[in-house]
């Protein structure tokens, strides 16, 4: 599948962010992007730490708006969007997973999952959630009890119960080991395929670049590169 066979999901044009310290100095956070995201892909934005990306995914998500550009998403203009129209936004068409998990303690792994559901539209099945990411087993265990992987899955499950058109991941595996970290790569690249959600992973990882559609390459607040990976790679191949 290639980009003119499908949907732009997000155009960024000229999207610039600039953030002022308490004595008054600019921080570029972002300096004029240009990117298209579409329909159903895979995209690893890779980048160093303070390189722009969590500004970035944050933009997308409508967690932060722009101080330039404009940000599109199918046709809404998410940069003359409201406050609310951009609740709106997150809740019926983001899903976001973060580095630390932030799964509610004193809920089980179902009860967790079934926090979104209850308010969804159109919610997945909390139950068949926990076994897409293989916790069958473990749905009445609490986050104690769960290692951080599955702690991770149950985030995922978390994410996607509303059917979010767009899955925005922050570092989903910076906490976790490597073998933990491709199994929770894994339950993203099948969120991606069988679903068909719109995935967009940060990472200063450049290993887990082998898994995407496309590599964004991000430096000093710009795109250095995009590149298109010819076949992706399984998680469970990645080495780092």
């Amino acid at each position: 599948m290639t980009p003119a066979a499908t949907e732009a999901v997000f155009q960024l044009r000229d999207v610039s962010k600039v953030y002022r310290s308490g004595d008054g100095v600019e921080v570029h956070a972002l300096r004029g992007v240009n990117l298209d995201l579409y329909r159903g892909e895979l995209v690893v934005l890779l980048g160093p730490s303070g390189s722009g990306k969590s500004t970035l995914l944050n933009i997308l998500g409508g967690l932060d708006t722009p101080t330039s550009g404009q940000v599109i998403y199918l046709d809404h203009n998410l940069t003359e969007a409201s406050d609310r129209d951009l609740t709106r936004f997150r809740r019926e068409h983001v899903g976001f997973v973060f580095q630390f998990y932030n799964l509610i303690p004193s809920l089980t792994a179902l009860e967790n999952v079934q926090l979104v559901t209850e308010i969804a539209e159109r919610p997945m099945d909390a139950r068949e959630l926990l076994g897409m990411v293989g916790l069958q087993d473990r749905l009445n265990n609490f986050p104690g009890q769960l290692s951080g992987g599955e702690q991770q899955r149950v985030a995922i499950a978390r994410a996607v119960a509303k059917r979010p058109d767009v899955l925005l991941c922050d570092e989903p595996t910076g906490a976790l080991d490597v073998v933990t970290g491709r199994v929770v790569l894994d339950v993203l690249a099948k969120v991606n395929r069988e679903l068909g959600t719109t995935t967009a992973v940060i990472t200063h990882n450049a290993a887990i670049a082998g898994m995407a559609d496309r590599v964004v390459r991000i430096s000093s607040g710009q795109i250095a590169e995009i590149h298109r990976n010819e076949k992706r790679v399984s998680p469970a191949e990645l080495e780092w």
